[in-house]
């Protein structure tokens, strides 16, 4: 299969696979990672640095090693955490501070900004939307008239990228920005909607390619530099898009171009909002109760162990794909009462198509929960012999 012809069914792979795994429902198979001991994590506050920033991620053992057809830069936080703080009680991690981009990951906030606005009266859930040359994004898209409801579904069932276009543009780039900014996490970027990243990784942002701010901005800069990014995005057709994008990876990709272009953040970073995001949204209950139901049509539940042992109470995840790179995060409720959080991030990786190495991701991210769910047991067990 050529690049171009890889690169299609990539992107119609991500249109698919936010709530169907690449095999059948029942029939994951997961490899299996050797998972290390891992030791209890000190729950103080985690320090922020002058500006305001959440820091590294606290010291923790190392994830089990990944399974070794699994390439490129690899990432993974996993942690369980204290429901009263949202520290992580015991946690495993590789990488847990590098950057990696997130591709359809970040979805997951756009549908946490476009509820805060609900509640807050900005928007209404009987709003309804066109699809218009200006909105359209890659891939499938809404019928015209959609509401925000079907618009948060498709967002994260299908991983539709008009639909998050949409929503995304109409809470306001900032807002689903500050879903990252209130919580200190300064290397998380989530402010550009897909087309406005694809825009400007294909070269067609003069705004992009003319300033060399951008990676750096924060604040009221990046909000106006991402604000002439998007007028440009909507300057283009979506074929056309798709076309130039097409002799980009074709010709031209280069790994650090994602980091640029693309939304960003770190495996801890991550793992921090999307904790925040299930445990404590800060949302009234009918919207957290939509929050919940929408974010368990994404992809994950069947690709835990801990589904198929039937301990999980309460299951969400979203993914995301690209040229060479794949995401996975999640959160999980164990029948048990106890709350994880994981994400996985691949950057470089060898294949172009990365929706194959599902398995091998979830294989790893099955290890790290199973070694922090240990140690909690091992606890468990030495406080009940004392």
């Amino acid at each position: 299969m050529g690049r171009r012809r890889i690169w299609v069914a990539a992107w119609l792979a991500l249109l698919l696979f936010g709530c169907r795994p690449p095999p059948p429902e029942g029939q994951v198979r997961l490899e299996r990672a050797p998972a290390p001991t891992t030791v209890q994590v000190d729950r103080q506050a985690p320090a922020q640095d002058p500006d305001g920033c959440l820091g590294h991620a606290p010291p923790v053992p190392k994830a089990p090693p990944p399974p070794h057809h699994l390439s490129g830069r690899l990432g993974l936080w996993v942690a369980e955490l204290d429901p009263q703080t949202l520290l992580p009680r015991r946690a495993v991690g590789t990488n847990p501070d590098s950057v990696f981009p997130l591709a359809s990951t970040y979805k997951q906030a756009v549908l946490w900004a476009t509820l805060r606005a609900v509640d807050s009266g900005r928007l209404s859930p009987a709003e309804r939307f066109d699809v218009t040359r200006e909105n359209q994004s890659l891939g499938a898209y809404p019928y015209d008239g959609s509401n925000v409801r079907a618009l948060t579904e498709r967002m994260i069932r299908n991983s539709d990228n008009t639909a998050t276009d949409i929503l995304h543009r109409r809470v306001g780039l900032q807002a689903v920005q500050d879903t990252a900014d209130e919580l200190g996490l300064c290397a998380t970027r989530l402010i550009l909607p897909t087309r406005d990243w694809w825009v400007a990784q294909s070269g067609l942002s003069g705004t992009f390619n003319g300033t060399r701010r951008w990676a750096g901005a924060r604040g009221e800069k990046r909000a106006q530099l991402a604000a002439l990014i998007d007028r440009d995005a909507r300057a283009y057709r979506a074929d056309y898009l798709q076309r130039r994008l097409d002799e980009y990876f074709d010709h031209r990709h280069q790994p650090e171009d994602d980091l640029k272009a693309l939304n960003i953040s770190t495996p801890y970073e991550f793992g921090t909002l999307v904790a925040h995001a299930f445990v404590r949204p800060g949302l009234q209950p009918r919207t957290q109760a939509w929050q919940r139901e929408v974010m368990a049509m994404g992809y994950g539940r069947s690709g835990l162990t801990l589904t198929h042992q039937g301990r999980v109470a309460y299951a969400a995840g979203k993914g995301g794909n690209g040229w060479r790179l794949l995401t996975y995060s999640g959160y999980v409720r164990t029948k048990a009462g106890q709350h994880l959080v994981y994400v996985f991030m691949q950057h470089g990786a060898r294949q172009t198509y990365t929706m194959p190495n599902t398995r091998r991701a979830f294989a790893w991210i099955n290890a790290g929960i199973n070694a922090v769910l240990r140690q909690d047991a091992a606890g468990e067990t030495s406080a009940a012999k004392r």
